[in-house]
């Protein structure tokens, strides 16, 4: 285990490289802005193409020329040490590969991309079978914190009637929702089958993970990473 850093357990390809940060690795925030350098610990190869993120659906490919930071809110590439990012504080980063190592992607999946698509935007992007993807979930909140209105409830019954086992009662008519199990049913009905991960929360892992829900605005970032080595 290294120090600050998840690393996915996951039956991926060699040369596909992978981690999260979590608090004790710092605000990646700074390492965007470059206010800071991303620790050593990391193993960055290159610096990551970041997103300005704004919870849709766009993906956008790591390996084009970007001379600032896309709004998008997942990239993917086929090239070496070209290295896919997001950031997040609650919300569900998805980290995919191919079995034969040749495609990789990073997705951040609050619950507007998840409701409206970016999981599926993402898989398209990367152009492989989906039967060939793995996919890993990181850090996000968890099902007894993620409260809900009605509305987002209905949304998520709206698209899929099925998804009802993902929704639990909270208080007065609102509603738990695991992220995880919404994502995992997303995956599964795509035909990406290995998922793993999940099973974080965010809001009740002080010491370990930062969260908007708890901390409001001046929380910081953890940052999901994911690239092909040479």
């Amino acid at each position: 285990m290294t120090p600050g850093f998840i690393r996915p357990f996951w039956p991926a390809p060699a040369n596909v490289r992978a981690l999260v940060s979590t608090r004790k690795a710092g605000d990646a925030r700074h390492w965007r802005d470059g206010s800071e350098s991303p620790p050593r610990a990391a193993g960055l190869p290159a610096e990551p193409v970041w997103l300005t993120q704004v919870h849709g659906t766009a993906v956008v490919a790591a390996h084009d020329q970007h001379d600032a930071p896309p709004a998008a809110d997942a990239a993917w590439t086929d090239q070496p040490r070209r290295v896919c990012a997001v950031l997040t504080a609650d919300c569900l980063p998805v980290l995919f590969c191919d079995r034969q190592g040749n495609h990789v992607a990073a997705a951040h999946a609050g619950w507007r991309g998840l409701l409206n698509g970016v999981l599926e935007r993402t898989v398209d992007a990367m152009g492989c079978p989906s039967a060939e993807l793995l996919a890993w979930m990181g850090p996000a909140i968890g099902p007894k914190a993620f409260e809900v209105g009605p509305e987002v409830r209905d949304a998520f019954l709206q698209r899929d009637p099925g998804c009802t086992a993902a929704f639990l009662p909270g208080d007065g008519d609102h509603w738990y929702a695991d992220l995880y199990r919404l994502a995992r049913r997303r995956l599964n009905g795509l035909g990406v089958r290995d998922v793993r991960g999940g099973g974080f929360c965010t809001v009740n892992e002080s010491e370990r993970f930062y969260s908007y829900r708890r901390e409001g605005e001046e929380t910081g970032r953890m940052g999901a990473f994911i690239w092909l080595a040479e």
